[in-house]
Parts: structure tokens; C-alpha cells; sequence
């Protein structure tokens, strides 16, 4: 392991999260509270962690960044970021105990959106800045950032790139790894800006519609109102989102060849289309299904159809918002909905779960699989987006969801020794946090929270959205002996 490149780096994403600490000190200062001492506390602890990795020497040999380095810069530095940026919540007393306030700076930098907090109205408004803010930083990466902003690149960076970024491949846009980054943050902070507009035109005071557009853009789901998106009781400001969240859950690249003129390869991506179908059908199946069934106050079909689309694009898209207390759908629609937190978005954008292109690997892989043992003689390929797919990927495929699989079994059995919630809370509860979508059902359900598990569960919840954000492999690193030996 090269220590020296690793610390370097480690360094420079510490400065970076000094910097975004910044922010919320001025919204402190705008709504005239006392809270920045919360943030300036994180500041000097990352500055004074940052400095004297700049006066560590490392030319040659010892500058050179490989998949193992890549791999423990992306835990290291996720890991250790959650932890300072915790502070800001027991330094002002938004979150006094730590545990608690570690769960939700993890949740919100992993996207995840899972909740302790009860009453977020009467947290702070520079509180509330910072806790969407980790989401939209998560978003995207920090590496990324990091990337994007660097005047020049180590060329080993692409392995921390790799190590960050989701799906089962990563390529580069273009030739050089910070152009990359940075038309990646061009479309993602576009985007953002654009979405903040439309809320602002349905009237959403300038707080609400920065904070909405954040934890959209992150798919993190984290609201400044405690009914979550239902509070502004809008059918726009639903549209608007709903909208958003799905293209959140597309991959950037896709944008990329759209702005590059390759409109009509975009418009062929399997994956794409595969995510619109599942959604539009989830979509329609579960309006039907809840307009139809007794047990729901829903008397219109258009009222229905409203629900179902939020909640299945916020599901899919793995943001978390809620427009209604979905605990109360029949359970053919809670399947559905159970089934989209598997899948996930697609893979190269900011939403969770195993993503729609593993998904349609491991269906087609085993499909091939299935169809050469009744035909021992044919030869089967797989194919994705109109290419085969090599058998190291379809492996690799299989040994992420097996991964993925085993952590959300372990994990909601862990959570399940105490005493707290029934089956369908604490697998939903593991689901959620592995799959970093935030609500489950029953108790940890959308008009629910996270805060009635014990210190140990949360412990276990925030390794697992750890886990699901990083894609597993990343974080192994930690646990791996071979990484602290020479």
C-alpha cells in the first residue's frame, strides 16, 4: 500500500470539505444564528489534518495510485469525512448524542436520507443547509470534486475514481480524468440550478426550493419539512420533483452524448429504457392496484395515479421523498414498491440500489445460463446495450448482488437481536439502508424515523449505507489485514 499517495489525497478531500463548511456558516449569518461555531470547530480540525499532508514527499514510485490505493482513498476519506461533519450536529446541539449524529451525517453523505430527527422544523436553518448539503455532496462524489477542481491529476486518480463512482463499468467521457469530473459537476450543478428555478416559480420560499433542489439532486430525500414533500400540498411542486427525480437516476453519460449531439445513441441506452418501462408499469400497476382496493381513502383514479408516480419514482430513483404515508397501500403495491428498492436507478447517476444495468445482467446471465442447460450444445451470448458482456463482468455481477445480497440478510438479522420493530420493519429498515433510499415500512415507514433503534443497530444501518454507496468492495479495504501491511 502506498501510504504517502494515499494520505496526499486524503489531505486535499479534507481541505475540500473545509471549504463546503463554509456554506453554511454564511446561511448562519444570513438568518443571524449563533450556529456557526458548530462548523468552525470541523474546519480546524480538517485544516490541521490537511496542512502537513502537503509537506509529505512523494515523487516517483511513491506517487502512483493503483486500484488497491484507489480503493482505500475512496473508504478512508468517506469514513472520516462522515465523522468530523458529524460534529456541527452536537457542537450546536441539533443532535446532541454522537451515535445519532454520526447515523444522519452518513446517511447524508451516502444518499440515504434514513432519519433520526423527529422535528426538523425546529433545528436551525444553517443546521438544515448542512444536512441537505451532504446529500447533494454525496451525490456526486466527493472524488469527483475533488477532481473537477484539481489544476492538474495524478494518473492513477482514475482508481479512486473507479472506486467511487457506480455501476459494474466505468469508463472516462474524456481523455483526461479532471475534464471528465468536471463536465460531470457541470451537468449535475445545471441541473440543480434548473430544478431550483422550477420550484421557485411554484412559489417555494428561496430556502425550501435550494435545500429540495440539493437533496434531489443527490437522491438523498432529506426535506426541511417534517411531512417531506407532502407539507407544501402542491400537485406543481410534486410534478417538478417527481420529474427531477428521475432525471437524477439517469446516467450522466447519457447526458453527455446528448449534449455532444449523439441524441439518437442516447435514446437507444438499454438501460434507459428498461428503468422508463419498469417505471411506467410499476407506475400504472400500483395506481390500479390502490384506486381499486378498499382499504384506501383514494376515491379518484388521477388521485391515485398522482401517489403511485411520486412514490415510485422516489423509490426507484432511491430518494426517499414522501407525498403520502404509502404503510397504508395493499400489499401488492408495498412489493412493488419493495422490488424498485432492489433495483435502484441507473448505473453512472446518483441513485442507489444494485442498479438497472446489473439487474439486466444477472436476468439475462442466468437466463443464458438456464436456456444451455436445456441446450447443452447452443451457444448462448449476453449481450448489453448491443454488445456481449465478457464473463469477468457477468462474475462480477454475481459476486456483488451474492455480496449484497449476504450484507442485507446479516444486517437486518443484526438489527433484529433487539426487541425493536417486526420483520418487515428491520428488513425494510435493512433494505433501505443498504440500498440508500432512507423510509421503509411500518416503523421506519415514511412518517417514521430511524431514532427508536438502539446505538448498536444504528452502528450496524450506517456500515451497511456505507456498503451500498460505495458499492462494497471500497470499504472491504478497512477490513482487509492485507491493506495494513508493507
Amino acid at each position: 500500500m502506498n501510504w504517502k499517495a494515499v494520505v496526499k489525497i486524503l489531505g486535499k478531500i479534507f481541505l475540500a470539505e473545509a471549504a463546503m463548511l463554509l456554506l453554511p456558516i454564511i446561511v448562519a449569518g444570513v438568518y443571524n444564528e449563533t450556529t456557526y461555531w458548530g462548523f468552525l470547530l470541523p474546519i480546524i480540525i480538517l485544516i490541521c489534518l490537511s496542512v502537513p499532508t502537503y509537506f509529505l514527499p512523494a515523487e516517483g514510485e511513491e506517487k502512483k495510485i493503483y486500484a488497491k490505493e484507489g480503493f482505500a482513498i475512496v473508504a478512508f476519506a468517506w469514513l472520516a469525512m462522515s465523522i468530523i461533519g458529524a460534529l456541527p450536529y452536537v457542537v450546536t446541539k441539533a443532535i446532541p448524542n454522537y451515535f445519532d449524529a454520526l447515523f444522519e451525517t452518513i446517511s447524508g453523505f451516502t444518499t440515504t436520507g434514513a432519519s433520526v430527527l423527529s422535528d426538523v422544523e425546529s433545528l436551525p436553518k444553517s443546521i438544515l443547509f448542512w444536512r441537505s448539503f451532504t446529500n447533494w455532496i454525496g451525490g456526486m462524489g466527493v472524488l469527483v470534486f475533488v477532481l473537477a477542481v484539481l489544476p492538474k491529476e495524478n494518473s492513477g486518480i482514475i482508481h479512486a475514481f473507479r472506486a467511487e463512482a457506480t455501476g459494474p463499468n466505468v469508463g472516462k467521457l474524456t481523455s483526461k480524468m479532471g475534464r471528465t469530473a468536471r463536465i460531470l459537476y457541470a451537468i449535475y450543478i445545471g441541473l440543480t440550478l434548473i430544478e431550483m428555478a422550477f420550484l421557485l416559480i411554484g412559489k417555494l420560499p428561496v430556502f425550501d426550493a435550494v435545500t429540495t433542489a440539493f437533496a434531489n439532486a443527490g437522491t438523498g430525500g432529506f426535506s426541511v419539512r417534517n411531512a417531506s414533500i407532502a407539507s407544501y400540498n402542491s400537485l406543481y411542486i410534486e410534478m417538478v420533483v417527481t420529474a427531477f427525480m428521475f432525471l437524477f437516476s439517469v446516467n450522466f453519460n447519457l447526458y453527455y452524448l446528448i449534449l455532444t449531439g449523439s441524441v439518437l445513441k442516447a435514446l437507444k441506452s438499454e438501460e434507459a429504457i428498461s428503468f422508463v418501462v419498469m417505471v411506467v408499469l410499476a407506475v400504472f400497476a400500483i395506481a390500479a392496484n390502490v384506486f381499486y382496493s378498499a382499504a384506501t381513502a383514494i376515491t379518484s383514479f388521477g388521485t391515485a395515479l398522482r401517489y403511485s408516480s411520486f412514490q415510485v419514482l422516489s423509490l426507484a430513483s432511491t430518494t426517499g421523498f414522501s407525498s403520502i404515508d404509502y404503510n397504508s397501500w395493499p400489499t401488492l403495491s408495498k412489493g412493488i414498491l419493495l422490488f424498485l428498492m432492489i433495483t435502484g436507478g441507473m448505473a453512472g447517476s446518483t441513485a442507489g440500489g444494485i442498479k438497472m444495468s446489473r439487474f439486466l445482467i444477472l436476468v439475462k446471465s442466468t437466463a443464458a445460463d438456464l436456456r444451455k442447460m436445456v441446450h447443452p450444445r447452443e451457444v448462448v451470448t449476453v449481450k448489453f446495450e448491443r454488445e456481449p458482456v465478457q464473463q469477468a463482468t457477468i462474475n462480477n455481477v454475481r459476486v456483488y448482488f451474492v455480496t449484497w445480497a449476504a450484507i442485507l440478510i446479516i444486517a437486518g438479522l443484526l438489527i433484529s437481536i433487539e426487541t425493536y420493530g417486526d420483520f418487515l420493519t428491520n428488513f425494510s429498515a435493512s433494505l433501505s439502508c443498504v440500498s440508500n433510499i432512507g423510509p421503509g415500512f411500518n416503523l421506519v415507514g415514511p412518517a417514521a424515523n430511524f431514532a427508536g433503534y438502539t446505538h448498536f443497530s444504528k452502528v450496524v444501518l450506517s456500515l451497511e449505507m456505507l456498503f451500498g454507496r460505495l458499492e462494497i468492495f471500497p470499504l472491504m479495504v478497512l477490513f482487509s489485514p492485507a491493506t495494513y501491511h508493507k
